[in-house]
């Protein structure tokens, strides 16, 4: 026996990338309903062999149905997530809204799946932002084995995680280069993308972090440990899909590099190449459609007793928003459902 699965949003990059990858793993459908907003009503998506168009979000009764996942913005979510959840179907939910909400918890399986038994308290899970997600898969192996102090990081992070209109920008900004009588100026992004790097994503606070830099130490703290401290400065670069993080740990005890190498090489998720040596690592353009989290560059860091630079790179569509989100509903059906 299957589920009854809602896939809202289907027709973004993210729902579409959804679809694919409860395909690929054979998630136990027994009824998939599609759901858009009205703009989209009626568009054709695929699943798998199957054609499927999209129903009305606005008028969508979820009594019934199992788990929903939401891949909208946080201002649909805020209205129709809430309704779903009270007529029983869980929701799993990829914006932004819940993740700091207390009585919601914030999962990535590979790290925290004991978390998704806490989903009572709102009928509602939230999926981490997508530069965390590949991070604390990295992280969690290595804080269990030496405790965490302190993580550095800087994020190289692909057009594709500001959605369909970022991606679009950069294609039409890099033709543009080419053809100067055809100028493409900034819309999606606050300056030029193609053949240049922006250090900033989302909105600036007060004291001068982007909000996005704001959510990996937030969100690190409450997936994996609340005394870690994290420090992080994320930058939009032209590459199309794939993020890319350089990391650097201060752990409280001494962690060699090479068993640091072994831990991570065993760890779920997680796929090492690691070779010093001309291309003996990962880039984003080769994670793309992958489910791991690639780790490469593993090194001590000889400036502080006990650190290491690691460098980290996953496809953002698939851990840092569809596949963690598919993750998630396993691990319900495993834990909690029991069905399929």
């Amino acid at each position: 026996m299957g589920y009854r699965l809602v896939v809202v949003g289907a027709t973004g990059n993210v729902g579409r990338e959804m679809l694919n990858i409860l395909d690929e793993r054979q998630f136990p459908v027994d009824e998939l309903a599609v759901l858009a907003s009205r703009n989209s009503l009626g568009t054709e998506v695929s699943f798998g062999e199957k054609t499927l168009k999209t129903k009305d979000l606005d008028t969508f009764d979820f009594t019934g149905w199992d788990i929903a996942l939401f891949a909208v913005g946080s201002e649909a979510t805020k209205k129709y997530a809430p309704t779903a959840a009270a007529a029983g179907c869980i929701v799993i939910d990829n914006s932004s809204l819940y993740r700091y909400d207390p009585d919601v918890p914030l999962v990535v399986p590979e790290v925290n799946p004991e978390d998704v038994l806490d989903y009572h308290k709102k009928n509602i899970i939230a999926n981490p932002n997508c530069s965390t997600a590949q991070m604390v898969v990295a992280l969690k192996p290595l804080h269990d084995r030496a405790k965490i102090k302190r993580v550095v990081v800087s994020t190289y992070q692909s057009v594709s995680g500001s959605g369909k209109g970022g991606i679009d920008e950069l294609w039409d900004q890099t033709k543009s280069i080419y053809n100067p009588v055809d100028e493409k100026p900034a819309k999606q992004f606050t300056k030029q993308i193609a053949f240049n790097v922006i250090p900033h994503i989302d909105v600036f606070m007060e004291d001068g972090t982007t909000k996005e830099e704001w959510k990996m130490v937030v969100e690190t703290k409450k997936i994996i440990d609340t005394s870690i401290k994290v420090t992080a400065t994320c930058v939009r670069v032209p590459v199309f899909v794939g993020h890319s993080e350089a990391i650097n740990i201060e752990f409280e005890e001494f962690l060699d590099e090479d068993e640091a190498r072994d831990i991570l090489r065993e760890a779920p998720g997680v796929m090492v190449i690691d070779k010093r040596e001309d291309g003996g690592y990962v880039t984003p353009v080769e994670c793309v459609g992958d489910y791991a989290t690639f780790i490469s560059r593993i090194r001590q860091d000889s400036t502080i007793d006990n650190g290491l630079n690691l460098w980290c790179v996953s496809d953002n569509l698939r851990k840092g928003a569809a596949l963690n989100a598919v993750q998630i509903a396993e691990t319900l059906g495993t834990r909690v459902l029991k069905k399929g």
